[in-house]
């Protein structure tokens, strides 16, 4: 495996699921730069491609290191891995030229995008023979493509809760806990807009896409009310490194950013909880797609193919602590405990484009919740 070499950001919001790191602008184009510089045959530079590589283009720290080198042996190819930090990131390169992958991992509202700016090419799924692996429900679930006629999915998750039970011993698996006074100043919340807004609609009752104008003002008067008045901040870039250290003892964010940061504290693993409500929260679908003009096609249905292999997929979860959401008989094969499974997240919902709906969202985030932060 061929990995371009990236500059690495600071953890920021993350677009669609993970804790993302990777390109920003500058680095996005050292990468194009790289490739044209060191690998003229990908297409970057307009040169004849080469039938035994794939490029992939990912987010940073999604795909195991040992799952491209076992599909690299078994097929007798190299992979190109190149990175992006957002979806937006990725996007960007792409419709500004950056040509020449075979493969990208865009999330659910991109996918939608690209789908309709013909960005795509159509699945053939007589080339996937272990399609039958994913679960129907990840699959109602990506409304935006439910039959994959363009996309395959990767991951289905979502962020949650992380609690240190040494220092709170009792508490609610829901998002109520937010609004336990005798925490502040030990909790934090995602500076993600449709994250926080979110949990606060699913635990009043509503759709995380909600477009009624007084649902909102009520998700909006729950976090300044009962929420906000308890958190240190809106964190999205440095909440696991707070609660490795005890300045946080309960945080909103993604598991694998906090188990990362914990994973040299034996203790402080034994005495984390992480949970995701009953009641659900937004979450995210990453999908597998094969960009319009790819010159390895075939091997790329080869490669999306080879990642719904159960022993594969196994492989891949258990790298990350994932519970194995897209791939049901993964499950059965999988090595180390995820930390949350697939069925806490039944209730969670993936996150809509509301259009001009989205403009209640930003009134109620940057100019009543998040003024004076």
């Amino acid at each position: 495996m061929i990995k371009i070499p990236v500059a690495k950001a600071v953890p920021g919001g993350i677009c669609g699921g993970l804790q993302k790191t990777g390109l920003r602008t500058g680095a996005a184009f050292l990468a194009v730069l790289a490739a044209a510089l060191f690998f003229p045959t990908a297409g970057f530079g307009g040169g004849k491609s080469d039938p035994n590589t794939l490029y992939i283009y990912n987010w940073t720290y999604y795909t195991p290191d040992s799952v491209i080198e076992k599909f690299e042996k078994e097929y007798n190819v190299t992979v190109v891995y190149d990175e992006f930090a957002s979806n937006e990131d990725m996007y960007a390169k792409i419709k500004a030229g950056g040509s020449g992958y075979d493969i990208v991992f865009p999330s659910g509202d991109y996918v939608s995008i690209m789908i309709h700016q013909n960005m795509f090419e159509k699945i053939d799924k007589s080339k996937l023979a272990n399609l039958k692996n994913i679960d129907p429900l990840v699959l109602r679930k990506a409304t935006y493509d439910p039959n994959m006629e363009y996309s395959v999915p990767y991951y289905f998750g979502a962020a949650g809760v992380a609690v240190n039970t040494a220092r709170v011993p009792q508490f609610p698996r829901d998002w109520s806990i937010f609004g336990r006074t005798d925490l502040k100043g030990r909790m934090t919340m995602l500076d993600d807009m449709r994250e926080v807004m979110g949990d606060a609609l699913v635990h009043l009752g509503y759709s995380v896409n909600t477009k009624n104008p007084a649902e909102i003002e009520a998700a909006k008067d729950l976090i300044n009310n009962s929420w906000k008045p308890n958190l240190v901040k809106f964190d999205a870039e440095a909440f696991g490194k707070g609660y490795a250290n005890g300045d946080f003892w309960v945080v909103q964010g993604y598991a694998e950013v906090v188990y990362e940061e914990i994973a040299d504290d034996e203790q402080l693993k034994k005495d984390t909880v992480f949970f995701i409500p009953e009641a659900g929260g937004p979450a995210y679908i990453d999908s597998m797609c094969i960009l319009k003009g790819a010159k390895h096609i075939d091997l790329a249905h080869k490669f999306i193919d080879f990642i719904h292999r159960p022993d594969i997929y196994a492989e891949f979860t258990d790298t990350f602590g994932f519970p194995a959401t897209a791939n049901i008989p993964a499950r059965q094969l999988k090595k180390e405990k995820p930390y949350y499974t697939a069925e806490e997240i039944a209730n969670t919902e993936l996150k809509d484009d509301l259009g001009e709906t989205l403009e209640l969202y930003n009134d109620a985030w940057f100019n009543s919740i998040r003024v004076g932060d």
